[in-house]
């Protein structure tokens, strides 16, 4: 086995595979940008080492510099991760060049099966079923729009490299399909270094389901069941599980076979993992028609499913395989125990599909048999634009679907994380629907179940408690101005606080205006115009970890709150979270008057940046004429782009960017005077 192990990733993934060496004995090298000096996969490991400023392109992506890490540490090997260089056949032929065992096969296999196009016709000759399409990767555009007739629409551009969803854009026809290419391309080119794009069928009612693999340097290959994957957006898993429950006994070894297969005929080395898309709708015959999609050389984000379900550790696997031991057991070996479901836990807007960053205040996660988290965050850390947005995964186990389904529920609403938006309420909501329940999944579930689906407004309760908890807040203050109190803020002192003080609350949907009257755990709290005022008596159960016990007309509750200043508008306009009644809320504190930002764009229609970023590009020019819709700067965030449209016709006034400035949300970037109205 290893003497050291250096470890090329940071996040989740990284600290998962420091827990399994630190089992087996094994020290470990953690590395970092100067963004994540502080991150707690830095302190997990037995050492460190900076790579450089925070740009992927500056550290994790850099070559050298990480093989150079790893031999001034003294590891003999190097475990990728997933992401990053995982997949980047460059990066293992260098590790051996220098000496070092990449964990993982072989670069040949993974150039291989890292070319989309390459990888399905060397798998179709060995009777592996492929998705219809164009697999020649070298056409250009010209090319592929005149053979996309032959495809068919709808069909899906998709980059040759990578994964994640990177570089794939579904195109309805044949006018939306240069935009979609050039969009695709340029994302492929900043994600992969490679802009090359295959076009394929878009599959009836799709499933994705994908066969955990191994093989070892001996010739043995076995796969560890199969995984369902099916709810994603923007072509990225948000839901895993193991089994499927779309898949019996039947259909379950017809995929193992062609899995295994695909694995054998490229001689693979290690956890890898065959991609499949099932036509729902021909799950009712007697042979279910799946496709090969693609093949990941690297372990899987969704792993921790398949380990809970089979129980094996994947990344000891991985290590003893690349150690050159063999596999220590064979296929009738591997057994099935229950029913496993992960879900990810992303910075991002779940309505906009924006990524979010901010600092972690608190992140909390319940204990309990058969619950499993892998978290890359804890509280106090940094949450930036400069790596991929997942910060967890809650994962699940349990002996069968229906009681994994009510476990996850419990995860869900006992999982709070404040100071950052995530997806955590879009989660429960998917958990939540019948269709879910009932194994009903495609590609399409989100547009199909919840595509109107917005975040539930802040109940009442947590109106109380965000109300209740800035008034203890104001109460321990002891300067003579409190700058984040209504009290100090807004108005004249009324003796005897008659009427109680006004505040002045936003979720995102709707503002609120609230009274609130008492002091030293007793409190009136009317948490609305026209709402009836309720009797609140509150305790602290934790102050420090902002547990708050309250009594509300009688019935009793007990929240996690925390009070921040809102850094893009000073301490005068804080923000409230509030984890109460199984749901987590962002109440923004309004104060009474608001000003005009003098630094703001004056032009009748601005477009800025929804998010942190850097600008990718500005396809207008001041005098330009644009048309509603037309895109005005595209913004990269977290490896992906998001495009900045006109929102009227008009003429470009002013571009106030440039391709690869940074930008922060609200960054005016292109200003346009909108078409005067036709008075017929």
């Amino acid at each position: 086995m290893f003497q050291r192990v250096l470890i090329a990733n940071r996040g989740e993934i990284a600290r998962r595979i420091a827990r399994t060496c630190r089992r087996l004995g094994i020290p470990t090298v953690a590395v970092h940008s100067d963004a994540d000096r502080d991150e707690p996969h830095v302190r997990d490991a037995d050492q460190a080492v900076r790579l450089g400023p925070p740009p992927a392109s500056a550290s994790y992506l850099d070559i050298e510099r990480v093989v150079t890490a790893a031999l001034e540490t003294g590891a003999d090997a190097i475990h990728p991760g997933y992401g990053f260089l995982a997949e980047n056949a460059a990066f293992a032929a260098a590790v051996a060049a220098a000496g070092l065992t990449f964990v993982g096969p072989s670069p040949e296999v993974i150039r291989l099966m890292g070319d989309k196009a390459a990888a399905k016709q060397r798998l179709a000759a060995e009777g592996v079923p492929v998705v219809p399409g164009i697999d020649d990767a070298e056409l250009d555009d010209r090319a592929l729009l005149a053979a996309a007739g032959d495809v068919g629409f709808p069909l899906l551009v998709k980059a040759v490299a990578g994964g994640g969803g990177k570089g794939m854009r579904a195109v309805a026809d044949l006018a939306a399909l240069p935009d979609a290419l050039a969009a695709a391309r340029r994302e492929a080119a900043g994600a992969f270094g490679d802009d090359r794009v295959i076009l394929e069928q878009l599959v009836t009612a799709p499933r994705h389901i994908e066969v955990q693999v191994l093989g070892d340097r001996h010739g043995h290959v076995v796969h560890l069941l199969e995984r369902e994957c099916s709810i994603q957006r923007r072509h990225q898993k948000i839901v895993e599980e193991c089994p499927s429950p779309a898949v019996d006994e039947r259909l379950r070894a017809r995929m193992g076979e062609a899995a295994v297969r695909a694995a054998a005929a490229v001689a693979y080395e290690g956890a890898g993992t065959v991609e499949f898309l099932v036509a729902g709708d021909t799950l009712g015959d007697e042979q279910p028609a799946f496709h090969f999609l693609e093949m990941n050389t690297r372990l899987q984000v969704e792993h921790p499913v398949t380990e809970l379900v089979t129980g094996l550790d994947l990344v000891e696997l991985q290590l003893r395989v690349a150690a050159g031991e063999p596999l220590p057991f064979d296929q009738d070996d591997v057994r099935r125990d229950g029913h496993a479901i992960e879900v990810r836990l992303y910075a991002e807007d779940p309505v906009s599909g924006l990524p979010q960053t901010g600092t972690v205040a608190r992140f909390t996660t319940p204990v309990g048999d058969g619950v499993r988290i892998d978290a890359g965050v804890e509280d106090g850390s940094t949450v930036s634009r400069f790596y991929d947005p997942m910060l967890a995964k809650l994962v699940v186990h349990a002996s069968d679907r229906t009681t994994a389904i009510r476990r996850m529920h419990w995860v869900l609403e006992r999982s709070t994380l404040h100071g950052v938006t995530t997806n955590l309420a879009q989660l429960a909501a998917i958990v939540a629907h019948p269709a879910f329940e009932a194994g009903e999944l495609t590609t399409a579930f989100l547009p199909d179940h919840l595509g109107d689906w917005r975040p539930p407004p802040a109940s009442a309760l947590a109106r109380i408690t965000a109300a209740v908890a800035l008034q203890a807040d104001r109460e321990r203050t002891t300067r003579p101005c409190d700058p984040y109190s209504p009290w100090d803020t807004l108005g004249p002192y009324r003796p005897g606080l008659v009427g109680g003080w006004r505040l002045r609350l936003h979720d995102g949907e709707q503002r609120h205006e609230l009274s609130v009257a008492g002091r030293a755990g007793r409190y009136r709290v009317r948490p609305g115009a026209g709402e009836r005022t309720r009797d609140v008596a509150v305790a602290e159960v934790d102050a420090g970890a902002g547990g708050l016990h309250l009594e509300v007309d009688g019935h009793d509750a007990v929240a996690l709150v925390t009070v921040l200043a809102d850094p893009t508008r000073g301490a005068d306009a804080p923000e409230v979270w509030v984890h109460v009644g199984g749901a987590t809320t962002r109440l923004e504190v309004l104060p009474a008057t608001r000003h005009a930002d003098a630094r703001a764009a004056t032009a009748a229609a601005t477009a800025v940046s929804p998010m942190p970023g850097a600008v990718l590009a500005v396809p207008v020019a001041v005098g330009d004429h644009v048309t509603l819709g037309t895109t005005l700067a595209v913004v990269e965030a977290m490896k992906m782009e998001h495009p900045v449209k006109a929102a009227a016709p008009g003429t470009v006034q002013a571009v106030h960017v440039a391709p690869g400035d940074p930008v922060e949300a609200g960054t005016p970037l292109v200003e346009v005077e909108a078409d005067p109205l036709d008075d017929d």
